[in-house]
């Protein structure tokens, strides 16, 4: 499935373009990286945090402390999450190591762009949203996460006070159009579709591939760091394994790396990812 056309004025990293490293979550693990490849973006390191993290949004801030702590030999670090339901909690670790975020709540906003979510949310509070990656992995996020599939009489009191499901594309995917629809008719609730693309994540993805920030003093160095525990992250050694981010379902990320044109692995692109590690980071026993 192509890209959209990328957005209007884009500038394109020039050689001796600063090294960007670019923390995500696992549920923008595949958007990530097809902007990367389409804005041919080689000095951006995307490493993604599992995504079943959004689960326990109280366990996302330690995550990216633990991150934060082993970061070195960057020029800059850009943390690609919103608040994601930290209630700032997340604000307040990025505002320690003098790093930034995505802008707005949630990826919903980010994508459709704040004037634009806004207005959907005035027009219908009573709304359900659906991004490519939920669309994808709805089953299993979703219906069975909620446990739908052993009771499904519980639909009534998760989504009863809905009225409309609304698919924020990020590709135009037959597929995943239709997808979002049967979503919606399981949940029983009215349907939309709006095709936003990335919105503000694309954007910011291609500014801080080309704006050279100096590294905040609060980063680690170039050289060996132990990463430090913090808000419900454990520690992680620098020398813990990667492996490439890819299109990861909620709890279980593929592990093996999408390959470059040549067919050789892309060694910018990693995430700490693992069942250990998923269950360390949110404190249950493997």
């Amino acid at each position: 499935m192509a890209l959209p056309e990328a957005t209007s004025g884009a500038r394109q990293p020039t050689l001796g373009a600063p090294t960007v490293l670019v923390i995500g979550c696992g549920a923008l693990a595949r958007e990530l990286l097809d902007l990367v490849a389409h804005h041919a973006l080689p000095n951006i390191r995307v490493e993604c945090l599992p995504a079943i993290l959004h689960n326990r949004p109280e366990k996302i801030p330690g995550a990216v402390r633990a991150r934060l702590e082993s970061a070195r030999g960057y020029d800059r670090v850009f943390v690609a999450y919103g608040d994601c339901g930290t209630g700032g909690m997340l604000d307040r670790v990025l505002d320690e190591y003098g790093v930034e975020r995505l802008p707005g709540a949630h990826c919903y906003q980010f994508y459709a762009g704040a004037q634009a979510f806004d207005s959907m949310h005035d027009e219908e509070p009573a709304t359900f949203y659906l991004t490519d990656y939920l669309a994808r992995h709805f089953e299993r996020l979703i219906w069975q996460g909620l446990g739908l599939d052993r009771h499904p009489e519980l639909a009534e009191d998760y989504f009863g006070n809905y009225r409309r499901l609304v698919y924020l594309a990020q590709l135009d995917d037959p597929r995943l159009t239709e997808e979002a629809r049967l979503a919606a008719d399981r949940l029983g609730l009215g349907f939309e579709r709006l095709l936003v693309g990335y919105g503000e994540l694309e954007r910011e993805l291609v500014t801080v591939s080309v704006s050279s920030v100096a590294p905040s003093a609060s980063l680690p160095p170039a050289g060996g760091v132990t990463a430090s525990a913090g808000e419900g992250g454990d520690p992680r050694p620098p020398e813990t394994p990667l492996v490439a981010c890819g299109d990861t379902s909620p709890d279980r990320p593929s592990a093996s790396p999408p390959p470059s044109p040549d067919g050789d692995t892309s060694p910018h692109v990693a995430a700490l990812l693992g069942e250990e590690i998923v269950a360390s980071l949110l404190g249950e026993e493997t």
